[in-house]
């Protein structure tokens, strides 16, 4: 009957979806004809034409569906730029009909842009005591192997920090684990594309101990200092936990850093030998932990 919650298990698939940017692919119309004559865009894209040349200059393109141009009609004076645009991926040619010639003529394939890579990331379990391991598992949409996957913490009250850098796997697969000395949001990265958070909460490590006839000694193991803050002591009672005594955590000398001891010896009179605990309640624990439980003994 060890816990006052429930540690959840079960993964949650996060993704996060970055938006492609469109880019403006430049054509200039010069005396010789169009710079460059072979062109490739996609629909998000813009074609840009310049008239560099000293006389006017129209653009029309085979075929005509899909495709939308500014100035309408399109016709551009000396210096003059216009742009167009694409709803479907095709292959299109393009030309000036008042120029006789094939001078004047081009050709534009038109595709459908990349589509952006996405990140899932999972944590399990979601919900650890303090040094315990947390597995972190996620995928890249790309599926491509030997991708470099920054994992980034942020612990709580604390900035971010690069965790780990772990590369995918055959299918795009990654994982690592890794062990949240606190309350902590793990996020992933690749390029520009990032995960959505996930959040792993941390109990403090309490253990409780008999040293002799009715006296005790309570650890509580975290990152952190409870010292001035109250556990509390408990009894089985039937199949319920009733408290039994409040007692006030001191600090401790042994500590190797991170790991901060909180502990206290104290007395406790009982004719029976009931199993006993200890928890840290919430509002003690503090933001940056869960309440913490302790192993159960005989008393």
């Amino acid at each position: 009957m060890r816990s006052i919650h429930v540690l959840a298990v079960t993964a949650i698939v996060l993704v996060a979806v970055p938006t492609a940017g469109a880019a403006t692919v430049p054509v200039s119309i010069t005396k010789s004809g169009y710079t460059p004559s072979t062109v490739t865009a996609t629909t998000a894209d813009t074609v840009q034409f310049k008239n560099a040349d000293t006389v006017a200059h129209q653009v029309a393109f085979k075929p005509a569906t899909g495709v939308t141009c500014s100035p309408s009609p399109f016709t551009l004076q000396a210096g003059q730029s216009g742009t167009c645009t694409f709803t479907s991926a095709a292959s299109y040619t393009f030309s000036d009909p008042t120029v006789t010639g094939t001078t004047f003529q081009g050709a534009l394939t038109v595709t459908a842009p990349p589509v952006p890579d996405t990140l899932t990331l999972f944590a399990d379990p979601q919900e650890v005591a303090f040094s315990s391991q947390v597995h972190l598992t996620g995928e890249l949409s790309s599926k491509k192997a030997g991708v470099g996957v920054v994992v980034t913490a942020k612990p709580c009250g604390k900035a971010p920090t690069r965790a780990a850098t772990v590369q995918t796997t055959a299918g795009g697969d990654f994982a690592t684990d890794l062990r949240p000395a606190r309350n902590t949001i793990y996020t992933v990265q690749v390029g520009t594309t990032t995960s959505e958070e996930v959040s792993v909460d941390v109990e403090p490590r309490l253990r409780l101990g008999r040293v002799a006839a009715h006296r005790y000694s309570l650890r509580v193991f975290a990152a952190q200092s409870f010292a001035g803050k109250f556990a509390t002591f408990q009894r089985l009672k039937g199949n319920r936990w009733i408290s039994v005594k409040r007692v006030r955590l001191q600090k401790n000398s042994t500590n190797i850093l991170p790991t901060v001891i909180s502990s206290v010896p104290f007395r406790w009179n009982s004719a029976t030998r009931p199993r006993v605990r200890a928890i840290l309640p919430q509002g003690q624990a503090g933001s940056c932990y869960l309440a913490g439980v302790s192993n159960d003994i005989r008393s």
